[in-house]
């Protein structure tokens, strides 16, 4: 069982986490995109996916949310020329200040928290992976539907390098 406090921390403390994100992000060199964009932008960006987790804590794993969350996020940020490493970086940032938090502020208040915090770091771990797949799904997906029809390339020659089975279906 996750403790309420935690589910609780996640939603009222939404923007601290966006904030402290957005700080992961200005310390990374790496991610020149995420760089670009503005400390608001970025801390909003992220914002939502704090009360996400949230509730996949708190309720289990809505494999459905969880992935139209994460698949937009993959298609918003392929339009905005994003690499696709740092969007994967992005997410993996966003799981290290919540582990951060947990570990540090949260935990250490008391053994029963320890404890408790033990399997809510699986469960953390777990959701920012599943966000990894449907954040590169909804990335490539974007990809092939834009290289399809703007590009004008044959679905052969698409085939031959998107190896994936896409969410969408076709007509």
């Amino acid at each position: 069982m996750i403790d309420r406090v935690l589910i609780d921390s996640l939603n009222l403390k939404s923007r601290d986490f966006s904030i402290r994100w957005k700080d992961q992000i200005r310390n990374s060199p790496k991610l020149k995109h995420y760089h670009q964009m503005a400390d608001v932008t970025l801390q909003e960006a992220a914002q939502p996916t704090f009360p996400l987790l949230a509730r996949t804590l708190d309720r289990g794993f809505d494999l459905s949310l969880i992935g139209d969350y994460f698949t937009k996020m993959g298609k918003n940020r392929m339009h905005s020329d994003f690499p696709v490493s740092e969007v994967i970086f992005g997410l993996y940032l966003a799981q290290k200040v919540v582990i951060d938090y947990i570990t540090t502020e949260f935990a250490p208040e008391n053994p029963m928290r320890m404890y408790q915090s033990l399997g809510a770091l699986n469960k953390v771990a777990e959701f920012f992976l599943l966000g990894s797949f449907y954040v590169t799904k909804g990335f490539l997906e974007e990809t092939y539907t834009n290289m399809s029809s703007d590009d004008n390339l044959s679905k052969e020659m698409l085939k031959k390098y998107f190896k994936e089975d896409f969410f969408f279906k076709e007509d």
